[in-house]
């Protein structure tokens, strides 16, 4: 594959109409690669959960050591391979995500020269400031995790949950009912924090075109005053959104733990489990509750990045020149 925009024969084109096609465009088949190492991890992750049980098992029953060392052996090799995968799946998710920041904010530089003798409305250059330093960044750093990170998240969930069903099935009911809530309150937080994302972003395209206008951080008039005070309150606002979900995520994860300890310990004392069955589920919620809030966090910046990809989709589309919108679709993709 040659490199994103190598030479000056780029012409500006239209962004797809929705992130998970500039998604694709910019990121294509390194996609498949992300997805192939995060199902290679969450199809181990459950057997840690397994190896624990059994030292605890074998230790409180008085089994032998060496079985004991032995697991502890594989336990520690299973742990440094699944740290070793984890590290090849960041590195070349943060690749994917800095080739395609480079491509937006080369996208916007060609825009801007192709309509640099016909300015237009809506794309001066303070906008074109905002996208290239500010908003093109957190777009494509999306890119990166919008389809690998989901995949492992999920994969996770799945695998972890089935295998404390097979375990214990009542305490796994305990273990999943805290979830539910969750799904009901994230996505009308999240929703409220978009709508002031959008307004935030739009206020600081707003600053940097003053600035442009009058030449310099220059305020004669007071409007910029204004601007940075509701940029502040807009932004208040998103961290107190923020921070009530994560109090009401981490007040369900301990509930679930109380349902473990109480139930788990009857389960115990009435002789229908064993503590290591105990250990292994304290260990799994664990193990579901990091993947449960990557995933709420993986939503959350799915739905920012669409509000934000909306906005430069919007002001760059309605600016590209129609001759050129036909051209260069090659250009569309990452350096080998």
């Amino acid at each position: 594959m040659k490199p994103l925009l190598a030479n000056s024969d780029f012409a500006a084109s239209l962004l797809s109409a929705r992130l998970i096609g500039f998604v694709w465009n910019v990121s294509g088949r390194h996609q498949i690669g992300v997805i192939l190492i995060s199902v290679l991890l969450f199809s181990i992750g459950t057997v840690p959960l397994e190896l624990q049980r059994r030292i605890i098992n074998i230790a409180t029953e008085g089994g032998p050591f060496g079985m004991i060392a032995l697991l502890t052996i594989v336990y520690g090799v299973l742990v440094v391979g699944e740290g070793l995968t984890k590290l090849l799946l960041n590195i070349y998710r943060n690749w994917i995500s800095e080739s395609a920041t480079r491509w937006l904010r080369l996208h916007i530089f060609e825009t801007a020269r192709c309509i640099e003798d016909h300015p237009r409305p809506g794309f001066g250059e303070g906008v074109q400031l905002s996208i290239i330093v500010a908003e093109a960044e957190p777009i494509g750093s999306f890119v990166g995790d919008s389809l690998s990170q989901s995949c492992l998240q999920i994969g996770i969930l799945c695998a972890v949950t089935g295998y404390l069903i097979y375990l214990q099935p009542m305490m796994a009911l305990v273990t999943m009912v805290v979830f539910v809530p969750q799904l009901v309150f994230v996505p009308i937080i999240q929703g409220a924090i978009n709508y002031r994302v959008v307004n935030k972003t739009s206020t600081m395209r707003d600053v940097s075109e003053g600035i442009v206008a009058a030449g310099g951080a220059f305020d004669s008039d007071g409007a910029q005053q204004m601007r940075v005070s509701t940029i502040f309150s807009i932004s208040m606002g998103i961290y107190m959104l923020k921070f009530v979900m994560n109090f009401l995520m981490n007040l369900m994860s301990q509930i679930g733990y109380i349902g473990i300890f109480a139930l788990g310990g009857y389960f115990v004392v009435k002789g229908k489990t064993e503590i290591g069955t105990v250990v292994a589920f304290v260990s799994g919620l664990g193990k579901i509750k990091d993947p449960w809030d990557d995933l709420v966090d993986w939503y959350r910046m799915l739905k920012i990045t669409e509000a934000k990809y909306e906005l430069v989709r919007k002001v760059t589309d309605a600016n590209v020149p129609v001759a050129s919108r036909e051209e260069a679709a090659s250009a569309l993709e990452l350096p080998q």
